[in-house]
């Protein structure tokens, strides 16, 4: 693949079973719209943070009804850590759940020769997440075919070194449709990761996108007007 690093994500909670249902949205993990959302840093070099910190915005300057304040752990509603392995976020207000010595978000690839645009491309991606996105393959509407030998064999290996019960989980289980807030598979999304022809049976591969899509953007403004 010319892609490897793929991120994981996760509800911490028990995902619920009953609800109402282009990029989705868990609904018990939404923020309050107007709400300020309280983020630090465990650990990382100022480089590390300032690009972090430079790259969040790109959901709410204009688009999400939200606001970011960058405080001390680790009373703080997010913690990010660029030490733990790979990238990965909890989903949305869930990460209230997780213990304050533990981050919810991690940047494992922010390496000091990591391009602006990569940075940008996984820091939107991880706060998708944060904001209550989940991958967009997981959309139940997805429909995707896939190969699963291979996606098993390709990220059971390094650099991810997935057990199979996190391959299932990050891959293949989709969201209960009543839980998700979605319409459409935008195969554009930011929260889209890509998809090589290998690891399908049928449709076309998806390549890898850096930027948030027309869709997200609209989706994300209507999330949190």
């Amino acid at each position: 693949m010319a892609y490897e690093e793929w991120c994981f994500a996760w509800y911490e909670a028990a995902i619920p079973t009953t609800g109402d249902t282009r990029a989705a949205l868990v609904k018990n993990s939404k923020w309050t719209p107007g709400e300020t959302i309280s983020i630090s840093f465990i650990d990382g070099t100022p480089e590390q943070q300032a690009l972090v910190k430079k790259f969040a915005v790109g959901w709410i300057e204009g688009l999400a009804n939200l606001n970011f304040s960058w405080m001390n752990p680790p009373d703080t509603d997010i913690r990010i850590s660029f030490t733990r392995k790979g990238s990965w976020s909890v989903i949305g207000t869930t990460a209230r759940n997780v213990p304050k010595d533990r981050p919810t978000m991690n940047f494992g690839w922010l390496k000091p020769t990591i391009t602006d645009a990569e940075a940008r491309r996984v820091i939107l991606h991880e706060f998708g997440h944060a904001l209550g996105l989940i991958h967009e393959h997981q959309n139940p509407i997805a429909g995707i075919q896939w190969n699963k030998p291979a996606v098993m064999a390709d990220l059971s290996g390094p650099p991810n070194s997935w057990d199979a019960a996190k391959i299932n989980h990050n891959m293949f289980e989709q969201y209960p449709p009543n839980d998700i807030n979605g319409t459409t598979l935008d195969r554009k999304s930011i929260m889209m990761y890509p998809i090589p022809a290998s690891w399908i049976t049928a449709g076309d591969p998806v390549g890898l996108n850096a930027e948030l899509s027309t869709a997200d953007k609209t989706f994300i403004k209507q999330q949190y007007p």
